[in-house]
């Protein structure tokens, strides 16, 4: 097999997808699997999918049309703001999309109209987050001029946490979420069919024995994919955080000299020096570097060390014997190191798929963290 390469064990997804849509479904709430991180990969979407998520969501049209082009039917979201001169490829390639600006929302209705289908619309509220997002004060007025405009849908609302100022969102926060829905349906119109909390980083939320309220759905891409909680790192109990490995191929081993003394021109030249090698005996270098993915979103096996890393060379320090030339090192990747690789040309990507029948006979991991009642 070639190198550098990604295996996915698409078995560990579905076990994920599957405890978390176990999990919240005592809660009321839905899983909506996100196929960002992992560039809409149709297997990798499939697996969610096979584990009880609901719908795909993606930031991309180019990822969704990715997914369209493997014959996937069901409901993908647009979770970005679309782009506006992407309104008729949005309309073609999703049964609904999360906005924020009234101008992007009037051009979706006209392409739905010239495409002859009727587009969702999920209007994003800013909760705290400053990052997208319409002011609760403002939602009501905007909610009522889509329900009056041809060609689109209202859907329901949603929210963003953790993601740019990376806080958890609190219990009034999901409160005030749910009345806002509340206050969309007094004014008239249908009731809301969704209302998206937000993502991964509120399970401890919904884990927390909170009321839900009107909440029924999250989207969850970095806890189905790696089995943490974002914010902490914590692994959620009973979930596999090895879904993904990435192999990289020795292509040098053995010991270096130590540096001269040199004057650094360039003080940023000090952040490559990411490690000293601590009195490990041997070097190994891998064809892996910056441009591949976050070196530093890397967990190397034990009694290795990361030394430092340029564009294309990756250098391990180990207290092990080292490995040989032209064998492979697996190493485990943080939700960054995993969105960089896995859109990295010259990475392969391999799906393995131990259990076709099913995510119940795959292994199980000892509970950890956020391991609810």
């Amino acid at each position: 097999m070639s190198c550098p390469r990604i295996e996915v064990d698409l078995c560990k997804i579905r076990h994920n997808t599957q405890l978390l849509v176990k999990r919240l479904g005592l809660r009321g709430v839905g899983v909506t699997g996100v196929t960002k991180a992992v560039c809409g990969h149709p297997g990798i979407a499939q697996a969610m999918l096979d584990g009880g998520a609901t719908a795909l969501a993606d930031s991309r049209i180019s990822n969704v049309q990715r997914l369209r082009s493997t014959g996937l039917t069901g409901p993908i979201r647009l979770i970005r703001t679309p782009m506006l001169s992407q309104a008729d490829e949005v309309v073609q390639s999703c049964e609904a999309s999360y906005n924020t600006e009234i101008l992007v929302i009037s051009a979706l209705a006209a392409a739905a109209i010239r495409n002859g289908s009727i587009h969702g619309i999920i209007l994003m509220v800013e909760m705290g987050d400053r990052r997208d997002g319409i002011f609760p004060e403002k939602l009501a007025e905007i909610a009522q001029q889509v329900r009056q405009m041809p060609g689109v849908t209202l859907q329901g609302i949603g929210a963003n946490f953790a993601c740019l100022n990376g806080r958890a969102p609190t219990a009034p926060q999901m409160a005030t979420l749910s009345e806002l829905a509340n206050e969309i349906e007094r004014e008239g119109g249908p009731s809301l069919k969704i209302v998206s909390g937000g993502g991964s980083a509120n399970l401890p939320w919904a884990f927390g024995g909170h009321a839900t309220g009107r909440v029924n759905d999250l989207r969850l891409g970095e806890a189905i994919l790696l089995g943490v909680e974002p914010l902490s790192g914590d692994r959620i109990g009973g979930m596999h955080t090895d879904a993904f490995t990435l192999v990289a191929e020795v292509i040098e081993t053995g010991a270096k000299p130590a540096p001269f003394p040199i004057a650094l021109i360039d003080p940023t030249t000090e952040r490559l020096l990411i490690k000293s090698a601590g009195g490990a005996p041997a070097l190994m270098i891998l064809a892996l570097g910056h441009q591949d993915t976050d070196i530093l979103g890397l967990s190397l096996p034990a009694g290795n060390v990361l030394i430092g890393a340029t564009s294309d060379h990756f250098v391990v320090g180990t207290n092990l014997s080292p490995q040989p030339v032209g064998s492979e090192m697996k190493i485990q990747m943080n939700y960054n190191a995993l969105m960089l690789a896995m859109s990295a040309p010259d990475i392969e990507v391999s799906l393995l798929d131990k259990l076709p029948s099913g995510p119940s006979e795959c292994s199980k991991p000892e509970l950890g963290h956020l391991a609810p009642a």
